[in-house]
């Protein structure tokens, strides 16, 4: 491969066809299905996806050195633009149909991820079908109970139906990373937890697994003090641990939150 990939934008280009054509057989894509892909690199995944006849194809490419490389290749194929996901707002390209594709750059998957969780831009999309490293993603889909569960696997759960479908090995990718990657997909929830500001689970998700080894207790009394009025509605036990509680008392406890700030 010709292009240098940048180690401060984390590019690992996706370079295995049997692993790009089984990532883009893992849905049904058709002619009324708008693509977003992110991060696109060179294209490898793009040509697989173009193949598909989906009624759109947007790329977005941080990296103006491949921006020429993806207008020669796909000069009327799909709609390409410079620009970083991070700070990208453009609602308006993507319907309910969209499915957005993404092999993250590893430094900013998590950020990313949680992009889509909040939503800010009221993007709308079908499904997201993102690669990460396998670390983050068994942090992802992990559950109760589990060590690997934690803020990021409640935010999803608030959102998302979650589903692992595959691990990818180093070999896939050049250059080639120390560790596996994971695809998931994710897929909105119609039915969703509504709180006035989703800074309410953010922030108690965040306090609570700052200090994960230790009993909630402190944690508890950060937000309520000693209330006991809401021990007993949840049925909380202050001698547990972070990744003893579910996502839906997390959920709870961010709307207890809320009406003691109204």
């Amino acid at each position: 491969m010709n292009i240098k990939p940048k180690k401060k934008l984390g590019q690992n280009f996706l370079i295995d066809k049997n692993i790009i054509k089984k990532i883009v057989e893992c849905v049904s894509i058709n002619n009324e299905n708008e693509i977003l892909e992110i991060g696109p690199g060179t294209g490898n995944l793009t040509e697989f996806l173009i193949k598909k006849n989906p009624k759109k194809i947007f790329l977005i490419e941080k990296d103006k050195n491949l921006i020429n490389i993806l207008k020669n290749k796909f000069y009327n194929k799909a709609k390409i633009l410079n620009e970083d996901i991070l700070q990208f707002s453009k609602n308006d390209l993507l319907t309910d149909n969209s499915i957005i594709f993404g092999n993250l750059p590893y430094n900013v998957s998590s950020q990313i991820l949680t992009k889509f969780i909040f939503n800010k831009e009221k993007f709308k999309f079908k499904m997201l079908i993102f690669m990460f490293q396998k670390e983050l993603a068994d942090r992802i889909v992990a559950e109760v109970n589990n060590s690997n569960y934690g803020r990021l696997s409640i935010l999803c759960k608030w959102k998302f139906n979650t589903k692992k479908v595959f691990e990818i090995s180093p070999n896939s990718f050049y250059p080639k990373p120390k560790i596996k990657s994971t695809l998931l997909i994710f897929t909105p929830k119609t039915n969703i937890v509504k709180f006035k500001n989703h800074n309410s689970l953010e922030k108690i998700t965040r306090i609570f697994f700052n200090q994960r080894r230790k009993k909630i207790k402190k944690q508890f009394a950060y937000f309520f003090k000693e209330n006991s009025k809401i021990i007993q509605k949840l049925n909380i036990n202050l001698d547990m641990r972070p990744q003893n509680l579910t996502p839906e008392t997390y959920f709870n406890l961010a709307l207890e939150l809320e009406k003691l700030r109204n």
